[in-house]
């Protein structure tokens, strides 16, 4: 069972995990490792544990990160800014319907990646021998999708917050109209959707499937009453007790006719009227017709 960490190359992205080979590393350090894109440096954001047969031969740690690679790495952020600045002149130059998103420049410099979006295939080999042809390394293009454009660029969301795919989420789930009708949501594709276009993620957050309820709903047994949380008893009335009076049988008052609510006196007096004009052409009709 070989000792293993896993390395997180960017903020939220995915976990990979690495063999330690005999290094002495711990959770939160910096790391140096060869991906399948070249040399990187990553974080450990797991640390070492055992991990009986593994799904595949995992990659092992070359060294903890010392001064020196963390200058090297200051320095290609550099060299990824002048070959994203060249990449977006050489398309513009050749017309190609695509949007660069970023670069990416391994810790060594035997490769750099592009990311672009686009809305269906491009054809990018001119562009690929003028990218080598300046920079004299391997060059990658990788066609994203707009989630993951949102991912790496990151903004605010709706809420007025960094968006949740910049700041927790490693992966993305699917959502659908689904969820926002569960939760009474206005059916508004402008409020419900991102800055990135797709609906936005945190409509699952509330969402169980396969349950009918949102998941963040109490159980309908362990509800009160509504007559046991919101009615109180009214106490018993009880018959006065007067002391020292003496009480005479008198008739009591008669009850005079409430008005009737929401109708004032003149109101009522004439709608009084209009029920004694309907009676009178009732009688004469009725006269007539014997």
């Amino acid at each position: 069972m070989p000792d293993v960490i896993g390395i997180r190359f960017k903020s939220c992205g995915r976990v990979y995990d690495f063999e330690v080979n005999g290094v002495e590393v711990r959770k939160g350090d910096r790391v140096i490792v060869e991906s399948e894109f070249g040399l990187s440096i990553g974080n450990v954001v797991v640390g070492p544990h055992k991990v009986e047969n593994p799904a595949k031969d995992l990659k092992k740690v070359l060294r903890v990160a010392n001064e020196e690679d963390l200058r090297q790495k200051q320095e290609n952020e550099a060299f990824e800014r002048e070959s994203k600045a060249f990449c977006l002149e050489r398309i513009m130059a050749r017309g190609l319907p695509m949007r660069l998103v970023c670069a990416e420049v391994t810790l060594d410099k035997k490769r750099i990646i592009f990311y672009f979006t686009a809305d269906g295939r491009i054809d990018f080999r001119e562009l690929v021998k003028d990218l080598a042809a300046k920079f004299k390394t391997r060059i990658e293009m990788r066609q994203i999708g707009v989630r993951d454009k949102a991912k790496l660029v990151g903004g605010l969301g709706l809420c007025g917050k960094e968006l949740c795919c910049r700041l927790f989420l490693t992966s993305f789930e699917p959502i659908s109209i689904k969820m926002a009708k569960q939760q009474d949501l206005t059916l508004n594709t402008g409020k419900l959707s991102g800055i990135c276009g797709r609906l936005m993620c945190c409509l699952g957050y509330e969402y169980q499937n396969g349950s009918p309820e949102p998941s963040h709903a109490p159980n309908k047994k362990t509800l009160p009453e509504p007559a046991e949380e919101f009615s109180e008893a009214a106490p018993e009335e009880t018959e006065p007790v007067l002391t020292g009076a003496v009480c005479c049988d008198l008739a009591p008052p008669k009850e005079s006719p409430s008005p009737q609510p929401g109708k004032t006196a003149e109101q009522q007096k004439t709608d009084k009227f209009k029920k004694h004009k309907k009676r009178r052409r009732f009688r004469k009709r009725f006269q007539k017709n014997e």
